[in-house]
């Protein structure tokens, strides 16, 4: 049987996701391109998480707000359709999560509104071109995630703990690290905590809250950078009625080079 290879344009990727032939982790896909969290509430709801996203840009930079009871992304992914191009989505309701889909259509109403928040996975290419090996990246798994003890700024009835992603690096490219992720503020910019997990409420960086456990080499210290998964710990805290997002690892693939979000 022949297999065929994954795409590498978000395109083709969407495409594929969208026919329920790519259903795993997002990490490694389209090197080079923005991948986004993705967060959709009623329009009732929506200010209150914009004010949220702007008094936390840390772990909410906003990529995109989509038009209310729009499904398509235009300034991000003209053409693409936010209720079936994720391979695996979030149902909150009261800040329970009563399911998780592979396809939102049967959740949407007219009066939806869609953020896409920026993703760390957009600086590992970046990264990895430095010469920072990220075995996650490399072998298709999710990273390491932790609900921490940082609170965010409430903003209308959105409050709740910031989440972390993080990864091993070795000692001696720490600072490369920092640099380099430094020039992406819009997807999470420079970590938030760096070798001393407790200060953030982490007692054991290789038991993960989210995602798959990170191996240490003799060296290596946890690096933290602030993550879209916060607004999913918001909504188990702050409990609105309904809120959507995409499943922790299987992101949105946008038609952003990682360039156009990056400062000099």
């Amino acid at each position: 049987m022949q297999v065929t290879a994954i795409p590498t344009t978000p395109k083709e990727i969407r495409e594929r996701i969208r026919g329920r032939e790519i259903p795993g982790y997002t990490s490694g896909m389209a090197p080079g391109y923005v991948q986004a969290n993705l967060v959709v509430l009623p329009k009732n709801l929506a200010f209150d998480f914009l004010l949220f996203c702007q008094r936390n840009p840390k772990p909410c930079p906003l990529i995109e707000v989509v038009e209310t009871g729009s499904a398509e992304p235009l300034q991000t992914a003209p053409g693409a359709d936010i209720r079936t191009d994720l391979p695996r989505y979030r149902v909150y309701e009261y800040g329970e999560m009563v399911a998780e889909p592979e396809d939102i259509s049967e959740y949407w109403r007219d009066d939806m509104v869609s953020f896409l928040i920026g993703c760390s996975y957009s600086f590992e290419s970046a990264l990895i071109r430095a010469g920072i090996s990220l075995p996650h990246f490399e072998k298709g798994t999710n990273v390491s995630m932790f609900i921490t003890s940082i609170e965010t700024t409430p903003a209308g009835v959105f409050a709740g703990p910031m989440v972390v992603s993080m990864r091993a690096i070795p000692e001696d490219k720490v600072v490369k690290a920092v640099q380099v992720t430094s020039r992406f503020p819009a997807v999470h910019g420079a970590p938030v905590q760096i070798g001393n997990p407790e200060v953030i409420g982490v007692s054991d960086p290789t038991v993960p809250d989210l995602g798959d456990p990170t191996e240490f080499n003799d060296g290596d210290v946890p690096v933290f950078w602030a993550c879209g998964v916060t607004p999913q710990a918001v909504a188990m805290q702050s409990k609105p009625p309904l809120m959507i997002t995409h499943s922790p690892g299987h992101m949105f693939i946008t038609d952003l080079r990682d360039e156009d979000v990056a400062v000099l």
